[in-house]
Parts: C-alpha cells; sequence; structure tokens
C-alpha cells in the first residue's frame, strides 16, 4: 500500500515537471500566470493592502477625483475606489473560477456519458446540449437570474447553468475517438464495467482537455459575471466589478465625466479575463503537440 502511494506520488511529480518545463516555454502563458497571480494576491491580502474598509462611507467628498489619498477617487456615497476594486476582486475571483468549475463538472459528465454510451442516450442528451447552445447565453442568464434573485451562489448556479453546452460538445467529440482505442476494446473484451473503462480509461484522457477549457471558462464566467452585475442582477451584498460598473452607471458617472469611477474596474475585469486567456492559451499548446510543433 505504501509503495503504490509512493509511486503514485513519484509519477505525479514526474507529470507536474514534465507539465512545467513545457509550461514556463510559453511567453504568453508564463505572462498570464503572472497577472494572475497579482489578482490573487489582491483578492487574499484585500484586508491589508485597501487602504479603507469596503463598505466604509465618506471617507471623502462624494466624486472627488484621484489623489494620493485615494488613488482611484470617490464614488457618489465618498467611498474609496480603489479599496472597493481591490475587495471586489475576491467576488470576481470567486464567482469565476467556482462557476468555471461547476459548468465543467456538468459539461464533462455530459460529454462523457454521450460519448462514450451512444445511441439514444447520446441523442437526447446532444439534444438537450443544441438547445442550450442555440438560445443566447446572456438572454437565458437574464432570465434564470431575474428568477432565482440576486444572489452570490444563484449567480454560480446560472452561470454554470447556461455555459456548460459547449465543454459537453468538446468532450463527447474525445470520448468517441478515446472510446475506440484497442486497450478501451481490450477492457471490454475482458468483462470490465463501463463505470471502470470510463474512470480508468477514459476520464483519464480528456482530463487535460477538461481542465484546459475550464481555465479559458473562467474568462467567460468573470465576464458574465460582470455583465449581470452591471445590468442590476448580481448581489448587492457583495462588492464585485461589475457591481462597481453598475453603481457608476447607475450614479450617471459616465455621463458627467467621472472616468475615475469607471476606468479601474473595467481595466481590471479586461486584465483578468486575458491572463485566463493566456494561460487558455498555453495549456491548449500542451494538450495539443501538433500546435507546439508550429
Amino acid at each position: 500500500m505504501v509503495g503504490d502511494f509512493r509511486e503514485f506520488l513519484s509519477t505525479m511529480k514526474s507529470k507536474l515537471s514534465e507539465f512545467w518545463t513545457i509550461y514556463k516555454t510559453n511567453t504568453f502563458g508564463m505572462i498570464g500566470l503572472f497577472m494572475l497571480m497579482i489578482f490573487v494576491l489582491l483578492a487574499v491580502l484585500a484586508d491589508f493592502i485597501a487602504p479603507y474598509g469596503e463598505w466604509e462611507m465618506l471617507v471623502g467628498r462624494p466624486f472627488e477625483p484621484p489623489s494620493i489619498r485615494h488613488l482611484f477617487g470617490t464614488d457618489e456615497l465618498g467611498r474609496d475606489v480603489f479599496s472597493l476594486v481591490i475587495y471586489g476582486t475576491r467576488v470576481s475571483l470567486v464567482i469565476g473560477i467556482t462557476a468555471a468549475l461547476l459548468s465543467t463538472i456538468i459539461g464533462g459528465v455530459v460529454g462523457l456519458i454521450a460519448g462514450y454510451f451512444g445511441g439514444i442516450v447520446d441523442d437526447v442528451l446532444m439534444r438537450i446540449t443544441e438547445a442550450f447552445l442555440v438560445v443566447p447565453a446572456i438572454v437565458l442568464m437574464i432570465i434564470l437570474a431575474a428568477i432565482l434573485g440576486p444572489s452570490f451562489i444563484n449567480m454560480i448556479i446560472v452561470i454554470a447553468i447556461v455555459t456548460w453546452s459547449p465543454i459537453a460538445r468538446v468532450i463527447r467529440s474525445q470520448v468517441l475517438v478515446v472510446k475506440e482505442l484497442p486497450y478501451v476494446e481490450a477492457a471490454k473484451a475482458v468483462g470490465c464495467s463501463d463505470f471502470y473503462i470510463i474512470f480508468k480509461h477514459i476520464l483519464p484522457n480528456v482530463t487535460p482537455l477538461l481542465f484546459a477549457n475550464m481555465i479559458l471558462q473562467v474568462s467567460n464566467a468573470i465576464l458574465a459575471e460582470a455583465a449581470l452585475s452591471f445590468l442590476g442582477l448580481g448581489d448587492p451584498h457583495h462588492t464585485s466589478w461589475g457591481m462597481i460598473l453598475h453603481y457608476a452607471h447607475g450614479s450617471g458617472a459616465l455621463a458627467a465625466g467621472y472616468w475615475w469611477y469607471v476606468l479601474p474596474p473595467g481595466i481590471c475585469i479586461l486584465l483578468l479575463v486575458l491572463a485566463f486567456v493566456f494561460i487558455g492559451y498555453a495549456l491548449d499548446e500542451i494538450v495539443n503537440p501538433r500546435l507546439r510543433r508550429r
């Protein structure tokens, strides 16, 4: 038992070492990882970095322009925008990563089952998948968010429910290829159960693809959260970049020329999305060796 565990640790260490050797040669991947680490540090150390509390009001005059005391100025309630942006990093990151993880799990399970079993199971699951693909994502998210109500958890559920379908199609296509491999056919011939084959032979082969798609899905989830919060469907009890933009729009900041209330959260959304896109690009090269040879 101890020997098997040591062998497992050795194998994992070897795979991680190989992964890092390939990953660190990708310039975009390293840039994305560096950008992501900055945002993670901001989220973790927000209580120590932010000069003011998340709900601390009247720390300055309403709509005070940027200064040494308030780097990003203040909002309509006299709150420090710099502090709001730092605290907003937590919510945007947590919702983005959690929603992407849940979406990947749903899409991965549907893709695995549809691709492996085929037949009527595949037809039913793919018709459901196509139904989600046909309906515009933002419209469906708005409807679901309005029905479920503004909540941190509901936001994650809504984004996951709407965004799983592309992952299901990708995984199903890969499963259709993997299940025809000789060792999978051999496992079926010796009487291995479907559960064993899926988790022992199929899933390990599609896991890198699942992980790469999840990373890219995080950027979509962050944009979706920002869009829903901007439309007023976010959780007002949590500060996110989308909620900051919502309050800025509601107070007429952009029309009045208070650019410092709008640009910082917008730029943060852009940079965080780019970070995950760059990381996803690097992972795509690792998953698809043909891309590395180009």
